[in-house]
């Protein structure tokens, strides 16, 4: 009787925490990849956060996209993601995850 109990309450718990992420995990969804060939706007669209300009000439420029965290104590991630783009294209990207950066800018 006492395992019939946990059991339920086991799948019970279960199914609410499932319940309880699926709408975060809907808002967090991107269904627009990077992909070589976007062009800047493109890619600024994709990611949903502006590009800042890094250097290099008009068409074969790098850029730095910073996260969008809206203030997340859960998520401390401040690390960029750098684009390249030669002939206006979308040509590569790296991530920047071993920068420390200050906490408070």
């Amino acid at each position: 009787m006492r395992g019939m109990i946990f059991g339920a309450a086991a799948i019970l718990m279960v199914t609410m925490a499932g319940s309880a992420l699926a709408p975060a995990h809907a808002q967090l969804a991107n269904n627009t990849p990077l992909t070589f060939g976007m062009s800047a706007d493109e890619a600024s669209q994709a990611l949903g956060t502006q590009l800042i300009y890094v250097r290099g000439r008009p068409g074969n420029e790098m850029f730095l996209a910073l996260p969008n965290v809206k203030g997340s104590a859960l998520s401390d991630r401040r690390d960029g993601l750098y684009l390249q783009f030669r002939r206006g294209k979308l040509d590569g990207w790296k991530g920047d995850w071993g920068t420390n950066r200050p906490c408070c800018n």
